[in-house]
This record gives structure tokens, C-alpha cells and sequence, in this order.
């Protein structure tokens, strides 16, 4: 599968995407002069701080009191000056910096000749940014890697056809580098301290045909018609100088030379460990296209044709599958998890500090993890997980008196989790370590992995301690979250636009969730001893309510709403991720939901990529392919970058939008809920088929219980599914309104049409 282009990138946001986890670049393809952006994922901004306010437990109770008196204003500005961290801002993630590679002639280039043929592309299955062009009767061809096995990035660049490759090159970091160098060895190092986090990068040649050689911090190449080169980078926080984290680096690109591995080598096992994770799931949707169809297009092109209106059910295939590549890039065992644009980001400043967010973001990135067959891909989110649990009991016993752990709207590298910003409408919410938590009990579902659960219990454990003591009782007997938000909306109150609010509907549906996984984790492992607790405490939560226009309610009265389409559509959790509603069990609240996307999406919602996302999904949860269909053309045509990055509208950047990648993640899970559902204990089978989509087969994706499935599908009707079972599964298997019952032991299948 490959995005592919006629002519280099000329902005970031065109460059293609390579990454092993931890390091990453943006291949920009040219041709006189190439420019690989980098990234390294534990850059941040700094070392790690103390920004707990020490006001807060004194003010809490003032802060909750001004709230029932009905002085909102007054308890929002005491929030601000009382909550707020101190410190307000936490950590950004941050560019490592550039690779140029400068092009001269000599040695066989015709000076002044221009390209001809260009083309450069991303192969997703190899995961090998490429760029391919003629001068004077010369091939020149460019092949990029970031490889995991051997933890650098790999660039051979060859000369076919008599011409031979002349260039220099250097590693840039503008302002902020301590030193540059070369090593005797013929090495280019650079590096420097970071406020407490120290970096350091290196790149060399690994093998040439031609002759090489280091001066000042420049390394060049002359007459050349075969050259790789190898590039790495560190980062720490020991107590160390920069330049014994340099001699680091130095050491690892020189034993990776000593090991007499030459390019082909690398790119095997590279190839070999990227194939383990892309592999196991294969999408088509649409017939196979004879020569000449849409995939022969520049993919901007092809993208452009269907925001246009014209069909392409295979783009959406190749976004799927997009999706896949960026996780498979960006996140792997033992590094950190996706931040909000994932591993590749060019900004020393960049929009919203390229960090975790947790409001959505974050959890976004990890929605197609499971259902995708990447289990192993969430792994950073929950070492964050652990991490944020441990700071967050300091955070919780200091600010709100309370046992457990808490976490706000935002985190960061050093798992901060006291309140980010001065932002009323989001930064004084406490669910976020909640929604965190949730994910485990989503890993147990697709894993069945008793060991990960035992292992991570405590953390939902310590999640709803600190709701066990952070609720208190209203005037009705119910237990309500005070003060909170719905992230990151506004409501009106007499007269006056208002955010702080008391048991949103989100709160409901989180700490809904939350008690159930904590009740049924402590079923499977015999143990908890909130057990009692937790279930006096589920059936004192206030009831989702519905409102005089049908639409589900967001608080807990009908406020006029001054942003009715507004991007967050928090209310919804309980359709998607959550399970609460849907249309079997509840086709009331069902309903009601339906109406409340109905409402957003006529007053401009979904105007951000992630938003239009979380759309898609909400409606294929309500099993509307047609209208699942349509947000995600929606999404393509207005939210997509040409290299296919999602993006977000972001005022004062050049271009008037950024990328952030949750919109890809959401994308790819949203397309994957429309083939194939398992939540409460029933298979769905083509839920949310569009009529765009008539034809098709998927093979590989999970579903809870530990198990996967195949399905082919011709003319809008199931054809063949197979269902293969990893654990023992009962389950129930539904399509088009008929259900069987199914229960099979580990290594059995089960197919329908039955018997075939």
C-alpha cells in the first residue's frame, strides 16, 4: 500500500513519515537539497517540577460552596487563582532537529540539469519513505527507514547509469545545541542539556563506493554512486555531561559499523519486525481496481478527487491502514506513548505543547490499538499509566484531601498531574486518570491477559479510592463530582457564559464505567476491597437524563448553549468509547444521542479532525453506516493533510492548520467499529456497512473475548465470516437481526453461514 507524489514536499505537513518507536523523521524529498526532520521521543521542554498549589485544600470547600450559592463567576476565579498549578504550564515535547543534505555537481551530474521522472512515495507495508528521479540519463534513488532492531535511521541513496553523487551534509538544531563536532572516526556529533533533559545525536557513513570525510561539523561525500548512511540519538536525565551522552551515541552507531551489517542487512530485519505488526490485519474495500484506477494517482491528487465527490472506497482502505503505520511508528514497548502529534513534531513551540492530553487525545491515539491487532503498541500508555498513578496520589492527597491517585485535563513526560493552564473550561476536571484507567480494563477484554490485569488492578484500585472520597452526596442522595467541567464546553447562566458545573453527564458515564471495570476486575481475580463500596456507590450516581428536544443531556439542567457546535461532544462517552448506550439495550438514550449528533452537526460540529473522528464512531455505534460514511469523507476532505495527517485548525501558524495525529487513530478505530463490533457480550457483523463499501473482506481484526475475525462481503451482504478464538469465548454473534450463541475453546473457529 503506498501514498505516493510527483514532486517533493515543499512544507512539513507534505513530508512522509518514518519512525521505530523512538526516534522519528519527516522525509521531505528533494532534490538538490533533502531536509529529514527528527525526532527523538524524550526531548521535552525540561526536567521534572513540583506545581501542586498549596492553596487548593484550603479553598476547596469555598470553592464548592460559592458554586451552590449560585456564584459561579466567583468560584471559577477562585478555581483559577487556587487550583491552578504552580507552575501553570507543564512540560513540551520538542524537535530534535534537521539532517540537510546538500547536492553538488561533479563526478558526472550535468550542472544545471533539472529532474526528470520524480516520484517519491511511503510504502506502508515495508515502512521505507522513498524518493526516485533521472538526471543525465542517471537513476537516482533515495531509500529511508527508521529501524527498530538496529534503533538508528537508515538513508542509501544510489547512482545508477554512470552519474555519480556528490554532497554534505550536517545535523542542525538552531540556537539550542551545547556543541557540534566530528569525531577522528569521521562522525558528526552534536548535542546539549535541555533544562535538566540532555540530548544527543549522531550520524555517519556506513558503507560508500565513493570517498567520504568529516570537517568541522559537516560531513561530506564525492563521487559516489552508493552510500548509507546512520543516524541516532539519545536522550537522558542522569547526571551526566552532554558529552558523555554524545560518546553514547558515538559508541552505538560505532558498534552498529563494527558489526559489518550493510544496508540490505538492516532493512531485512527492519522489514522483518515492522511485517509482525502490519500484517496481521488486511483490508479491502471496494473490487480490485484494474490499471489506471485511483491508486495510480498523487495521492494528493486522489485525495482531492474524493473531497470532490468522486468514489474511492480503497483511499479509505489506505487511511485505515495509515493509521496502523503511525502507531506501528510512533509507539513501542518500553518508550513513551503518542502525544498529540504523535513522534514527529518540528516545533520548539509547538501547538498545545505536543503533549498528552487527556480530556481525549491521548485516549484517542489508543482506540485502534486493540481492535487493530496492536495490543503491543499500547504498552507506553500504560508504563504513563503506572507513572501518572504514582505522582497522582501526591496530587490528590495535596490538593483534595483524598486516598487514590487524580489526574487533570493534561500530562506530560514526567507524568505531571497537577491542573495545566489557567483554562476554566478544562483545566480543573478531575477524570482524566479515571479515563486513563479504563483502558486497562479495554486490554483485559481484547487480551484476556490475567497477569496484565493482576498487575495493573491496583491502578484501577486507586482510581475509584479517589472518587470514594472526592464524591459527595447532593440534595437528591446522589453522589456528584463538584467542581467539574464538560471539557471543553460552555453553558449559559443567567445572562452569562459559565463552565464549572456539578455531575456532567461525562462524570456519569466515566465513573460508570470506571466501578463496573473495577467491579468486574475484582470478580475475575477474587479480590478488591472497595468491592461493598463501589457498589453502594454505582447506585447513588445520578441517571443520564434526556432533555425537552430529545437530545441527551450534557449538565444537569437545559442550559442555552453558546457553542452549539461545539467539537467536544463529551455527553457521548457513554456511546462511544463507553458502552452504556446503545441500541439494543437502550434505545431511548440511543435515540437521544442520535439527536444530540444531529444537533451538533447542523450548528458546524466536527469542524476538527479529531472531533469528526469521534463522530464517525459515534455513528457507527448507532449502526448508521450511511452517516458513519459520510463524517468520514467529511474528514478527508476537510481535516486531512495530502500526506494523509490529520489536522487541526490552529490560528497564527502559516498555514492556518497543524497536525494532530488522534484524528488518524480515531479514523482508523472508527472504520474498524463499522465492520465489526463486540461490546456487551455480542459479535456485530458489519453494523455500519455504507453503500460506498459493497463489496470487501477484512481479516485480523480482534474483538473482546480474545479472539479475530474474517469477513467477505459482495453486493452489501455478508458472504463469509470466520470467527477464531485465542481464549475460551461465549459469545453471542448478531447480523442483520439474527443472533447464534457461540462458545468455543482456545484454537477453535466458527464460521457463518455455518457448516461452510
Amino acid at each position: 500500500m503506498l501514498l505516493h507524489y510527483d514532486r517533493p514536499a515543499e512544507y512539513w505537513d507534505q513530508a512522509l513519515p518514518v519512525g521505530n518507536g523512538r526516534l522519528g523523521g519527516m522525509v521531505f524529498g528533494g532534490v538538490r537539497r533533502e531536509r529529514i526532520q527528527l525526532n527523538e521521543e524524550g526531548l521535552w521542554s525540561g526536567g521534572p517540577q513540583d506545581r501542586v498549589n498549596p492553596d487548593c485544600l484550603e479553598n476547596l470547600e469555598k470553592i464548592r460552596a460559592l458554586f451552590r450559592s449560585g456564584d459561579v463567576e466567583e468560584a471559577q476565579r477562585l478555581a483559577v487563582s487556587a487550583m491552578s498549578g504552580t507552575p501553570y504550564t507543564q512540560r513540551m515535547y520538542q524537535t530534535l532537529g534537521d539532517l540537510w543534505i546538500d547536492f553538488f555537481d561533479g563526478d558526472g551530474e550535468p550542472e544545471g540539469e533539472e529532474a526528470a521522472a520524480y516520484r517519491r512515495g511511503l510504502d506502508l507495508e515495508r515502512a521505507v519513505v522513498w524518493t526516485r528521479f533521472e538526471r543525465g540519463g542517471t537513476l537516482y534513488e533515495r531509500q529511508l527507514f527508521a529501524s527498530r532492531p538496529a534503533d538508528c535511521l537508515v538513508l542509501r541513496m544510489t547512482a545508477r547509469g554512470g552519474g555519480r553523487m556528490s554532497f554534505t551534509c550536517r545535523l542542525d538544531r538552531r540556537r539550542h545545541m551545547d556543541y557540534a563536532l566530528h569525531t577522528q572516526d569521521g562522525m558528526l556529533l552534536c548535542g546539549g542539556d535541555q533544562h535538566g533533559i540532555l540530548w544527543a545525536m549522531g550520524l555517519r557513513v556506513l558503507s560508500t563506493d565513493g570517498e567520504s570525510a568529516a570537517v568541522g561539523a559537516q560531513l561530506s561525500a564525492r563521487g559516489a554512486s552508493d552510500v548509507t548512511l546512520v543516524f541516532t540519538a539519545l536522550t537522558s536525565m542522569e547526571r551526566i555531561t552532554a558529552a558523555e551522552l554524545g560518546e553514547r551515541v558515538a559508541e552505538r552507531l560505532r558498534a552498529l559499523c563494527a558489526s559489518r551489517q550493510d544496508a540490505e542487512a538492516l532493512y531485512r530485519a527492519h522489514a522483518e519486525d515492522h511485517r509482525e505488526l502490519f500484517g496481521r490485519v488486511k483490508l479491502r474495500l471496494g473490487p480490485q481496481t484494474p490499471q489506471g484506477g485511483p491508486e495510480e494517482l498523487d495521492t494528493g491528487q486522489r485525495l482531492r478527487r474524493f473531497a470532490a465527490g468522486g468514489e474511492d472506497p480503497g483511499l479509505a482502505a489506505l487511511y485505515f491502514q495509515y493509521g496502523r503505520y503511525l502507531m506501528i511508528s510512533g509507539s513501542r514497548p518500553g518508550g513513551l506513548p503518542l502525544t498529540l502529534q504523535g513522534l514527529w513534531n518540528e516545533e520548539f513551540m509547538p501547538p498545545w505543547d505536543s503533549k498528552y492530553t487527556i480530556n481525549i487525545n491521548l485516549e484517542m491515539n489508543y482506540w485502534p490499538a486493540e481492535v487493530c491487532g496492536l495490543s503491543p503498541c499500547a504498552e507506553p500508555l500504560f508504563r504513563l499509566l503506572r507513572r501518572v498513578c504514582e505522582s497522582g496520589r501526591d496530587t490528590a492527597r495535596r490538593m483534595y484531601g483524598c486516598r487514590g491517585f487524580v489526574a487533570h485535563h493534561n500530562t506530560d513526560v514526567h507524568a505531571d498531574t497537577a491542573p495545566q493552564d489557567q483554562y476554566i473550561p478544562a483545566s480543573y476536571w478531575v477524570m482524566g486518570g479515571a479515563w486513563l484507567s479504563l483502558h486497562i480494563w479495554e486490554h483485559w477484554l481484547f487480551t484476556r491477559d490475567r497477569e496484565f490485569l493482576r498487575d495493573n488492578f491496583d491502578i484501577l484500585e486507586e482510581a475509584v479510592l479517589f472518587f470514594r472520597d472526592f464524591l459527595q452526596e447532593n440534595g437528591k442522595g446522589e453522589l456528584t463530582t463538584l467542581p467539574s467541567v464538560s471539557p471543553e464546553n460552555s453553558y449559559m447562566r443567567s445572562g452569562r457564559r459559565a463552565w464549572m458545573c456539578e455531575m456532567p453527564a461525562m462524570d456519569i458515564e466515566i465513573l460508570t464505567a470506571l466501578f463496573n471495570a473495577y467491579l468486574g476486575a475484582a470478580e475475575e481475580l477474587q479480590r478488591g476491597a472497595l468491592v461493598p463500596e463501589v457498589r453502594e456507590m454505582l447506585s447513588k450516581l445520578p441517571k443520564l437524563q434526556i432533555a425537552s428536544d430529545g437530545r441527551l443531556m450534557e449538565w444537569e439542567r437545559e442550559y442555552e448553549e453558546p457553542e452549539p457546535g461545539h467539537r467536544h461532544i463529551s455527553h457521548l462517552f457513554g456511546l462511544f468509547p463507553g458502552a452504556q448506550i446503545t441500541p439494543e439495550d437502550t434505545p431511548e438514550l440511543a435515540e437521544a444521542a442520535r439527536r444530540s449528533l444531529v444537533y451538533r452537526l447542523e450548528h458546524g460540529g466536527g469542524y476538527t479532525g479529531w472531533s469528526r473522528a469521534w463522530i464517525v464512531l459515534f455513528w457507527a455505534r448507532l449502526q448508521d453506516g450511511e452517516m458513519a460514511y459520510e463524517n468520514l469523507r467529511a474528514l478527508l476532505a476537510d481535516s486531512t493533510f495530502e500526506n494523509l495527517m490529520d489536522n487541526h485548525p490552529s490560528r497564527g501558524r502559516e498555514r492556518g492548520k497543524v497536525f494532530q495525529i488522534d484524528g488518524n487513530m480515531g479514523a482508523a478505530a472508527g472504520i474498524a467499529e463499522m465492520l465489526v463490533q463486540s461490546h456487551n457480550g455480542r459479535i456485530r457483523i458489519l453494523p455500519a456497512l455504507p453503500s460506498a463499501w459493497p463489496e470487501g473482506a477484512v481479516d485480523g481484526l480482534r474483538v473482546r473475548g480474545n479472539a479475530q475475525v474474517s469477513i467477505r462481503w459482495r453486493g452489501g451482504r455478508l458472504e463469509a465470516f470466520r470467527l477464531l478464538a485465542h481464549s475460551p469465548l461465549r459469545t453471542l454473534v448478531a447480523y442483520e437481526g439474527r443472533e447464534r450463541e457461540v462458545s468455543l475453546a482456545a484454537g477453535e473457529s466458527w464460521r457463518w453461514p455455518e457448516g461452510e
